[in-house]
């Protein structure tokens, strides 16, 4: 069996590296859909929504209404602390594949119950572009 749960949040971001507009500092309103797979128990469930909820939300209020920054961004995580604002500093550059894989990597440290066999996230950062990825917990 699988089931999913979406969850949204607003986030900035910037791609020093990139050779285009997203060298600039912008926003994106993310959406993540995180999806479980695995035998249901003996009450006909997998694991109950409020529980991936409970998994998940920390997460996303954490990176909600924060700007998001790769910890060499020297100049912007300076311009961010000089005017207070929320920030996420992190050891990755923030592309949508990269932070796919921070939530996995968060989620996979949380635990699932030893029914979920695999757990798959799918990272929007625009209403048409999506990075996904998948990993066993087994």
């Amino acid at each position: 069996m699988k089931i999913a749960k979406e969850f949204n949040w607003e986030m900035g971001h910037r791609l020093p590296f990139h050779k285009g507009k997203c060298i600039n500092l912008h926003g994106h309103s993310y959406r993540l859909i995180l999806e479980v797979e695995g035998e249901l128990d003996a009450n006909g469930m997998l694991i109950d929504f409020y529980d991936m909820k409970t998994i998940i939300n920390p997460l996303i209020e954490e990176l909600d209404h924060a700007v998001i920054v790769y910890k060499e961004d020297l100049d912007l995580i300076a311009a961010l602390e000089k005017l207070s604002s929320k920030k996420v500093v992190v050891d990755f550059h923030s592309t949508c594949e990269n932070i796919c894989n921070y939530f996995l990597s968060e989620i996979k440290k949380i635990g699932f119950p030893s029914n979920i066999n695999s757990v798959s996230v799918r990272v929007f950062e625009t209403l048409d572009s999506y990075a996904e990825e998948r990993i066993e917990l087994q």
